[in-house]
């Protein structure tokens, strides 16, 4: 909750002036009194907290000169309270050159079907359930559409299994509660609630790792887009631009299914893994590069035969079979999505630049796979052994890769 304070009410009086070297000190009658900042500190001062970079900017914040390009030169219908336009929000998502030769970096490589469908069901009144497996990008397209739908991609609410039912209808400021009594000063609104009263859209992390009880408070909101609170004898009405957005997967351990009444209430749209080795390559290429650039990290394309070969190994050991479809193999425990592929890289980079020459090479990246494939010390390994004698030795071009891997295997 805010509290905005009027700057009349905290101005000293003549008697409780400051000192004139600008410091603390006493007034006349003993009382402290809090320093008194010049123009230029408080400038210095917000100029150095300006200087200080996220680690991981939200995406309205790092994507911030192209969505206000997109809005200049956005000029097609727009639901109430959008930023953009569908056809505005769906080019930002899948990047694209504008008129005046600005260019939308994709933030999602994948059929562009998909996409539609995703923008064009945040401007119903159904909200949207993107599912898919472990590292499909979903949490990554849920906060680029709420960039890009309201402009703020921090109304979120992440599922875990201790994730209490207040964190998506309300709590209370216990302090205000014991005082006061229940009022709507003691009530401490979710994010999904202040979405509803703004208009904007909420999301909601790993659906299904929520207690199935707790899931089921949506139901009233989604259905009805009211947010009731008995303790007052009020509720809450979501305004037009109000949605949600849920990610969900059923392949994680410790999962709970979604109630059938839950279920209708969302429209799913299924992301899939990437169709091919290169649209993979691609979608790990742009992720470590974005990522690098944060950590100061070599540049991508140095590195790009390495992404190629973690890219080839991951769909490999995922999908059974090798790239010529001729050696079947048998799949370790894990996932091995395209999320685990950029984070294997990621630490490759990081080793190239801090303890190497800069170059991302097979020694980089070898350690990394092995952690990704072998999960299960027993079982993955031998699959691993396995895919290292029969498929990784005989490769041509490959052997540095092979004694790499098996360094770090031993």
């Amino acid at each position: 909750m805010r509290v905005s304070i009027d700057p009349k009410s905290v101005e000293p009086s003549p008697s409780e002036s400051a000192p004139a070297n600008g410091g603390g000190g006493a007034d006349p009658g003993g009382r402290a009194t809090a320093p008194v900042h010049t123009p230029a500190e408080d400038k210095a001062s917000a100029e150095e907290e300006a200087s200080v970079e996220a680690l991981r900017p939200h995406a309205e914040d790092a994507f911030a000169a192209e969505l206000a390009a997109l809005a200049e030169q956005d000029d097609r219908p727009r639901p109430a309270r959008w930023k953009l336009s569908p056809w505005a929000v769906a080019t930002y998502l899948l990047g694209g050159t504008l008129s005046d030769g600005t260019v939308i970096t994709p933030k999602y490589v994948g059929p562009r079907r998909i996409v539609e469908v995703a923008v064009t069901t945040l401007a119903t009144d159904r909200a949207l359930l993107l599912l898919g497996v472990p590292g499909t990008a979903k949490t990554w397209v849920s906060e680029h559409l709420a960039a890009a739908v309201s402009g703020d991609s921090t109304l979120l609410v992440q599922g875990t299994a201790g994730t209490p039912e207040e964190a998506i209808r309300y709590g209370w400021n216990y302090a205000q509660l014991l005082a006061h009594g229940p009022s709507r000063d003691a009530l401490v609104p979710s994010p999904v609630m202040r979405a509803m009263s703004e208009g904007m859209v909420a999301r909601v992390e790993e659906l299904t790792r929520i207690p199935a009880d707790v899931q089921d408070t949506l139901i009233t909101i989604l259905s009805e887009k009211t947010l009731p609170i008995p303790e007052l004898g009020q509720e809450v009405q979501a305004v037009r631009g109000f949605n949600l957005i849920a990610t969900a997967n059923d392949r994680d351990r410790g999962v709970n299914d979604l109630s059938s009444a839950l279920r209708r209430r969302f429209n799913t749209v299924v992301l899939p893994l990437p169709e091919s080795p290169e649209a993979e390559v691609d979608i790990v290429s742009r992720r470590v590069e974005q990522i690098g650039r944060s950590l100061d990290l070599p540049a991508v394309p140095d590195g790009i035969d390495e992404i190629r070969r973690v890219v080839t190994v991951f769909r490999e050991l995922r999908g059974g079979v090798t790239a010529d479809g001729r050696t079947k193999l048998k799949s370790p425990s894990g996932t091995l999505s395209t999320a685990e592929a950029i984070s294997v890289v990621t630490n490759g980079l990081a080793l190239a630049a801090h303890f190497g020459d800069g170059v991302l090479r097979a020694s980089d990246v070898a350690a990394g796979i092995l952690g990704a494939v072998v999960r299960d010390p027993a079982a993955d390994r031998v699959i691993w052994q396995e895919y290292l004698e029969a498929v990784v030795r005989e490769r041509d071009g490959w052997t540095d890769f092979y004694r790499a891997c098996r360094e770090v295997s031993v």
